[in-house]
Formats: structure tokens, sequence, C-alpha cells
């Protein structure tokens, strides 16, 4: 199985294509088939990217991570694979929730190698009393399918889905629930502990396109919060998608697809304008 050893973890990691890389990072405690569920059917019809899925320490596969501390931490842990397997190379970033944070400590960090960044249900704010979150709310419901399903996964599905049907909960169960059985709760309970940056993020505007796919009816992260940082994002599209909560990329997987692929354009646009000015 493919491997990235840093110094405080062996994280493990799945790439497929070639091309620009573009770092995908999952959320709190799912792990790597949470982005590649969502994103690799967008680039089953494009070429000239080369994706890289990997698992956050304590979660998936990664090994060895017991010294990791903070998310101070995980931040560099992630830094330093993308030194180790993109060295000195620009790439493009696609985050969601807890992932979507890192992202933007990535940009604090090295901005000039960003070429721009996706954020799925990004996490704002790190502490959860201080988010503004709109009420959970259950608006498509199968009751016939969700009759076959067992009381706790009933309980489970509805309590962090919006749309309550078949195609959700097998895509629900399969890229968010399998992630979740395989993370480390203690270690995650540590880092819990310390899950904000010691240092502070979206200081600069960051120029380059950016995305930002928020759930109308994510009580999780929320939408709300998104607004407060766009002005350091001058180049970013920022969508409220209703009838989405947090997994937002599984409710709304067409309109998903459409921002990514729009995003992609406007990458390349801007890429090949700054070739030209440069030259």
């Amino acid at each position: 199985m493919p491997y990235c050893k840093v110094t405080k973890a062996n994280i493990y990691y799945e790439e497929y294509g070639t091309g620009t890389p573009i770092v995908m990072i999952h959320g709190f405690s799912p792990d790597h088939r949470l982005m590649k569920g969502c994103m690799e059917p967008i680039f089953q019809e494009m070429e000239g990217y080369r994706r890289i899925y990997l698992d956050l320490p304590g979660m998936g596969k990664t090994k060895d991570y017991k010294e990791i501390q903070n998310t101070d931490e995980m931040l560099e842990a992630v830094i330093e694979l993308i030194d180790n397997m993109l060295p000195k190379q620009e790439f493009l970033i696609a985050g969601e929730s807890y992932g979507g944070y890192i992202t933007r400590g990535i940009i604090a960090k090295m901005p000039e190698r960003v070429r721009g960044a996706a954020f799925i249900c990004p996490m704002i704010i790190p502490a959860h009393a201080d988010r503004t979150l709109p009420e959970h709310a259950n608006l498509q419901v199968d009751h016939d399918f969700l009759a076959t399903l067992t009381k706790e996964e009933r309980e489970d599905f509805s309590g962090i889905q919006v749309v309550l049907n078949e195609y959700n909960w097998k895509r629900y169960k399969e890229e968010v629930v399998a992630g979740l059985k395989a993370a480390d709760p203690e270690h995650l309970e540590k880092i819990s502990r310390a899950y904000g940056f010691t240092f502070p993020i979206d200081q600069i505007e960051f120029l380059k396109p950016c995305v930002f796919l928020v759930g109308r009816q994510d009580h999780i992260t929320g939408y709300h919060d998104a607004y407060n940082i766009q002005d350091k994002y001058p180049r970013a599209t920022l969508s409220i998608l209703d009838t989405a909560g947090h997994n937002l990329q599984i409710e709304q997987a067409e309109l998903l697809n459409a921002h990514v692929k729009e995003w992609l354009n406007r990458v390349e646009c801007y890429s090949k304008q700054a070739l030209k000015m440069n030259t």
C-alpha cells in the first residue's frame, strides 16, 4: 500500500491520473473515501490532473501518528507530505469540512504554491459554540426506504442527512460511515481539545480562483460564517446550496460537479494569463 513517511506519521494515500496535482483533504473522522467518492466521477470526464487522496493522521489507514498532538501538527504533517510528493511544485487543493480548515492553513503557510482551492462544507470556526448554525432538517424523506434500515441506522442517517433516500444512504455508508469506523477515537479526542490553529489564518488576500460550497441546512459547520472571510478570497465563488447538509457532496452531487468543473476552468484561465504576464 502507498505510504508517505513524514516526521510524525506514515500517511496513507491513493493517487490517480497525471498532470496538475490536486491534494484532496477529507474532514474530521472520515477518510480518503469521502473525497474520492465525490471527486473521482468528475475526473472520469477530464484529463490532465493528478489526484492525491490522503488519510489524515488518526483516520483511515494512516499509521504511526501518536506524536501528533494538535491541529498545528496535523497541518505540519500534511505540508510535509506535499513537500515530499510535490517538491517545489505548484498544486491545487480541495478540502472538505476540517480539511477546508487545513486548506486555509496551507494557504497561510505557502500561498505562492497553491494555484487554487475548493472548499466543501468548510469548517470556518473551530469552536462549535461560536459557529452560526441553522437548524437541522429532513426535507426529502423516502419513508418506505427508511423502514428497511435498523433503528440505529435510521437515527444516524436522519441525524446528519437532509435528503433521506436509498441513493444517499448507499453513498453515505460507503464514503462516510466506512471511514468513521476506521478512525482512532482516542486520537481524535486529543486533537479536538486543540482543534484550532495557534497562528492567524486569512490574513492576506489569496488572489487565485477558489470555490466555497456550503449547505443551507448544514448544522455542523453552517453556511453563514463563510461570508465573513470572503474579502480574503476575492476570486472565490460562494454558493449556498439548498436541500444540502454537511454531506452536500452527496445530496447535491450534480451542483458540486458543475461548480468544481467551473472552478478548474477558472484556474486554467488564471494560470494562462499569469504565464503570459511573466513572458
